[in-house]
């Protein structure tokens, strides 16, 4: 299963209201290290199929949101849980603590 590409639109079906964790990936196309980062997000899209759901913000399309969570420095990755956020890393982090951050 690919990223859900998340917009303020479908933020509160896809995220808030998911019967699984949500990992948000904030990142914008001009970022080297959210390019860094994006094979390893598709690749937790992949594995954690049925068990978490993987989605993208883009920050520059997506402002309000970005704002919303205090986004400053991108990549940031934002995982949800019952609505509420359960954990966050900024920058370039190694797929296993990704992984633990969705646990």
């Amino acid at each position: 299963m690919a990223e859900i590409i998340i917009t303020e639109q479908n933020f509160e079906q896809e995220v808030l209201k998911a019967d699984k964790p949500v990992l948000v990936d904030f990142w914008a196309t001009w970022c080297g290290p959210c390019r860094m980062l994006a094979p390893t997000i598709e690749l937790l899209a992949e594995e954690m199929e049925g068990v978490a759901k993987v989605g993208k913000v883009n920050v520059d399309e997506q402002p309000g949101l970005a704002a919303r969570f205090g986004i400053s420095s991108i990549p940031t990755l934002i995982v949800f849980e019952d609505g509420k956020v359960k954990n966050t890393s900024v920058g370039v982090v190694p797929k296993s603590m990704i992984e633990d951050m969705l646990r």
